[in-house]
């Protein structure tokens, strides 16, 4: 049921540490730490004095993931008990961000959108910021009929959480929005929409 080759459907490149950035601005959730984890042998004494790293557990619990962030001992490290704290922490750090602060962010990709959003809204351009999907691929969907978001969409159709519409999840993607699009599947037909399919475990 997925359209392939989509030009608004996010790629995820993986994030590297640019040495060269005067201050490193790291923003996980849950299996993203990995990505950062796997760079240690790169991520020097001087490195991590310029860094800031914010962490939020997701669905990764259990993998003492804060732990092993806490002992590589950066500039800062902050972990939020929810990703809406997270974000609101994120909002402030980019606040005070001067020129030459690197932004990295890796998770699933609801949580890569919603952290993207706050860059977006701060004049960052979105090919500056690496990002690395981990984790689940449950999707942000944002309903186009009555506009509401549900997060954590594993299947296609789904129903809206808002309208109660049969939704089929599209590829096309609004960075704006840091969502996919769902759109009635039995408009035409109302009661004819086909089973869930599992699709974006």
């Amino acid at each position: 049921m997925l359209v392939q080759g989509i030009k608004s459907r996010p790629v995820y490149r993986g994030i590297t540490i640019d040495p060269q950035a005067r201050r490193h601005l790291v923003v996980l959730q849950g299996e993203g730490a990995e990505a950062l984890l796997e760079q240690k042998g790169s991520l020097t004494p001087e490195i991590l004095s310029r860094m800031e790293i914010l962490f939020v557990a997701g669905a990764a619990r259990g993998k003492d993931h804060d732990k092993t962030l806490a002992a590589l001992s950066a500039d800062i490290f902050w972990q939020a008990p929810t990703v809406e704290t997270l974000l609101f922490r994120l909002g402030g750090s980019l606040d005070k961000a001067k020129m030459g602060t690197r932004l990295y962010i890796a998770g699933t990709e609801g949580f890569i959108g919603r952290a993207m959003q706050l860059a977006l809204d701060r004049g960052m351009d979105f090919q500056s910021i690496p990002t690395e999907h981990r984790g689940s691929e449950a999707r942000r969907v944002q309903c186009v009929h009555c506009k509401g978001i549900t997060d954590n969409v594993t299947t296609s159709p789904f129903t809206c959480s808002h309208c109660g519409l049969p939704l089929l999840v599209r590829d096309h993607y609004s960075r704006r929005l840091g969502a996919f699009q769902g759109v009635n599947i039995d408009a035409e037909e109302p009661g004819t929409a086909p089973e869930p399919e599992e699709l974006f475990l």
